[in-house]
């Protein structure tokens, strides 16, 4: 085990705002009532910081939990648990200065030892967290042995200093491990709390949380609503009193009930775009996301299907998409199409030229076919296959297009729809063949998305196992310019075909236009209710 230093730090305070409330314009008049609606395609699953893994799930604790760092309008870190950090010369120790005047929504203080608690739990093997893996991607020092059981969790290299001070041990420098600790995964978690009511700890009335607002209902399935936390250390400067996240799996129903005006923003429906920007211009808006859709290949030894094992198969699945029609006359918001998995939204990152995008689509169709018949389905034998996806109108869009797309190729799809908590499950079991996925980044570096099909990934549900990719992504970790790494990384996600990259986001959404502070600039598409406000109209 190599011994690492502790050297001289030298003064390096966050060059972030400190964590900002509502900035009012004092043109504006505040509405008389203060709340706002919030649109969610799929059920809540968990609040639990370390056990989040859906966007959903984030959108909620960004208002209950509060880290070190929260993210302005454009995704740049704002100091928020954290008012200042120090890093040693060799760049692998940060301590960080926490703010004194945080409390828990109980009355109790914040502390250093409440990140050390939570980040302990998060790589805990009995909190089998899909993120642990998350700790491994920050290089903090014996983050894979706690995950293996081959160290305890107190020997993770995080350690409080005292009730204010927090020192973090990287085994690598890592440029970007300060933009990592906006994350939920991180977020602190109230000890005593957890420990006196276990699994019921984030029911309403009984969560303890240190963000701006405290949660005050939660009907799974159907709706959760946060109030304002009094104990907020900036809620003198917090303006929404109260918000309701409404869960509706249907976008167009969704879309009804944003008329309705029982929503105050949601997600434009598949192909309405167009049509809405030009007669609702000050309510329709559409951005670059840092989000990439994409079909999952289950290629696991045991459980995958014995065909999708097959690199001629698995290339003639991808190839035989249109991510043209994809995005131009189904979606029609803007996406790009996709060939790789990292989008050019991220941070220095160029999208490189992968061989079979720069193929024509008649191109495309013509090699899948010859590549399916290399590997023995014909017109007499054709390939077999289901592909599972969670319940939204886009997805079954999206799929029912792809379904004719290779019926064109000579492969029989059957489209499988399901509640997503279920979806989840079976991608993370691998008992499917094909699956929709999504993934959104973690932090604005395209290690986010790189990381996710090495093979210790948390998130790797399609079994690929590819020891050069590995060796690429850990290498990139310690290399000033990472992106020749990046560029190998996606050839072989395209030679090797583990998934199927099928458009770059954009986030296309209804607003209403009393709403002041949404941050529709953000790629991570993360905001926080506390920043927002109403005008009287």
């Amino acid at each position: 085990m190599t011994k690492y230093l502790l050297l001289s730090t030298i003064l390096s305070l966050s060059l972030a705002e400190s964590a900002f409330a509502a900035t009012v314009d004092p043109a504006d008049k505040l509405a008389g009532t203060q709340t706002f609606s919030f649109w969610l395609l799929d059920s809540i699953t968990t609040l639990d910081p370390q056990l989040i893994e859906a966007v959903e799930d984030s959108d909620v604790a960004r208002q209950l939990f509060e880290g070190l760092y929260t993210e302005d309008g454009t995704g740049e870190l704002v100091d928020a648990g954290a008012i200042g950090y120090t890093v040693s010369d060799d760049k692998m120790t940060y301590t960080f200065q926490l703010r004194p005047e945080a409390k828990w929504s109980n009355g109790d203080p914040v502390k250093a030892s409440d990140y050390v608690y939570a980040w302990q739990r998060l790589v805990d093997p009995a909190t089998a967290s899909a993120y642990a893996w998350y700790m491994e991607l920050m290089q903090v020092e014996n983050a894979t042995a706690v995950i293996a059981g081959e160290k305890l969790q107190t020997e993770l290299g995080v350690k409080a200093l005292d009730d204010l001070t927090l020192e973090v041990k990287l085994i690598t420098p890592l440029p970007y491990f300060r933009k990592m600790l906006a994350h939920s995964s991180v977020l602190p978690v109230h000890k005593a709390n957890i420990e006196a009511h276990g699994q019921k700890w984030t029911e309403p009335g009984v969560l303890v949380g240190n963000g701006a607002y405290t949660l005050t209902e939660h009907k799974p399935g159907e709706k959760a609503v946060v109030t304002r936390n009094p104990l907020y250390w900036n809620n003198a400067a917090t303006v929404i009193e109260s918000g309701s996240f409404l869960t509706v799996n249907d976008e167009n129903i969704a879309f009804t009930r944003y008329e309705a005006g029982e929503l105050d923003t949601v997600g434009i429906p598949t192909g309405m775009y167009p049509q809405l920007s030009k007669d609702r211009p000050a309510e329709a808006s559409s951005a670059p996301r840092a989000c990439t859709y994409y079909y999952l290949l289950n290629m696991d030894p045991e459980k995958g299907l014995e065909a999708l094992k097959n690199i001629s198969v698995r290339k003639a699945l991808s190839y035989a998409v249109d991510r043209d029609i994809l995005v131009d006359k189904v979606l029609q918001s803007g996406q790009i199409p996709a060939y790789t998995l990292a989008p050019a939204a991220m941070a220095g990152f160029t999208v490189p030229s992968v061989d079979y995008a720069t193929m024509t689509q008649e191109a495309r169709s013509e090699e899948a076919k010859r590549l399916l018949t290399e590997a023995g389905f014909t017109a007499e034998n054709p390939l077999k296959l289901t592909l599972n996806y969670n319940t939204s109108e886009g997805h079954k869009s999206i799929a029912v297009a792809v379904q004719q797309f290779y019926k064109a190729v000579g492969v029989e799809l059957t489209l499988n729809n399901m509640e997503w908590q279920v979806h989840s499950d079976i991608m993370h079991e691998r008992t499917y063949e094909l699956a929709r996925s999504a993934w959104c980044g973690d932090y604005n570096e395209a290690s986010t998305f790189l990381d996710l099909f090495t093979s210790s990934s948390g998130f790797n549900d399609v079994g690929y196992l590819n020891a050069d990719y590995d060796t690429l992504m850990a290498d990139s970790k310690t290399m000033d310019d990472p992106q020749p790494n990046y560029t190998k990384a996606e050839e072989i996600l395209a030679a090797d075909m583990p998934i199927i990259p099928i458009y770059h986001y954009t986030s296309s959404r209804m607003l209403k236009t009393d709403v002041r502070g949404y941050p529709k600039m953000n790629v991570f598409g993360t905001w926080y209710l506390k920043e927002l406000y109403r005008v009287a109209e």
